[in-house]
């Protein structure tokens, strides 16, 4: 059985451009000049999930989510 597609998402009202997301998720988050995230647009991979859900948790202004059905401890919209 597979498991629905999760992608990353980004608030960019709430976005200060921190940067913590592309350190602790780099492979789905880069950065661009000003310091705000580029989501790579593609589905979470199981094996990122953990940080995923991490990122999002450690957002300090609540603006990464993630879209589609979500493991406990993450935010949705």
């Amino acid at each position: 059985m597979s498991r629905p597609p999760r992608r990353l998402r980004v608030d960019p009202i709430r976005c200060d451009g921190f940067g913590h997301c592309a350190e602790l998720l780099s492979e789905l988050v880069s950065l661009d000049e000003w310091g705000y995230p580029i989501l790579a647009g593609v589905d979470v991979p199981p094996t990122l999930e953990a940080d995923a859900r991490r990122a999002i948790r450690l957002c300090p202004r609540l603006a990464l989510s993630v879209q589609g059905p979500v493991s406990r401890g993450a935010r949705t919209r």
